[in-house]
């Protein structure tokens, strides 16, 4: 069975862009995989973890292949829980909206928490970095006010202010995944109409991806 992990980072529920195109791939992907289970994670219903002093004694502890003290062990324990859906699911998407050029904090709180040798990478002397989630899909929402591809006449900024979209997709690739798929909804600061036709337009494009890579699965 297939398993599909939807990583919400918008607090936004009824005019988030990214929720709403996100939830149009994850609607047409259930309609071509019926039997697919989907899991959510919202990152801002309930308190991440923080990253403090027994997590990080742990970590160079991991490092230096030393053992861990009980506390340490609850701390590391506690990263491996929060990263075993990325483990299970077949395919991860995320919808991010941009904030201040990059990601929301509680995304980025995430991916700092998760992101540990042994949990998503390993490290060989001989071979270097090596992500452990390969052979997954990963679809990425990406949501912002103004136009980010082009320097515009009227000012908007261009694409060297775009700190989120290569910020996620380096990370995917960091942790092992490859085969990475982008969705950008942009303009949604630009009037009614405006905004109406990047959703939909954006909600298309996820609903045809969606189908290929349903295709591309047993």
């Amino acid at each position: 069975m297939t398993t599909l992990l939807h990583i919400e980072a918008s607090p936004r529920k009824t005019r988030s862009a990214s929720l709403e195109v996100a939830r149009g791939f994850i609607e047409r992907f259930r309609a071509v995989r019926p039997a697919a289970e989907v899991v959510t994670l919202d990152l801002w219903s309930g308190a991440l973890p923080e990253f403090g002093a027994d997590a990080l004694d742990a970590k160079y502890a991991g490092l230096a292949g030393t053992p861990l003290t009980p506390a340490q062990q609850h701390a590391w324990q506690t990263l491996r829980a929060l990263a075993a859906d990325l483990h299970r699911a077949d395919v991860i998407v995320l919808s991010v909206p941009l904030w201040n050029f990059g990601i929301p904090y509680k995304l980025k709180q995430f991916i700092d928490l998760v992101s540990q040798k042994d949990i998503l990478f390993t490290f060989d002397p001989a071979r270097g970095l090596e992500g452990m989630l390969r052979g997954k899909s990963a679809v990425a929402v990406y949501a912002r006010g103004l136009d980010y591809d082009a320097q515009s006449s009227s000012g908007t900024p261009s694409a060297q202010f775009d700190l989120q979209r290569p910020y996620v997709e380096r990370w995917l690739k960091f942790i092992g995944i490859t085969d990475v798929h982008a969705i950008v909804v942009q303009k949604t600061l630009f009037g009614a109409d405006v905004d109406r036709d990047a959703r939909d337009a954006a909600v298309r494009e996820a609903r045809t991806l969606a189908e290929c890579i349903g295709q591309s699965r047993p």
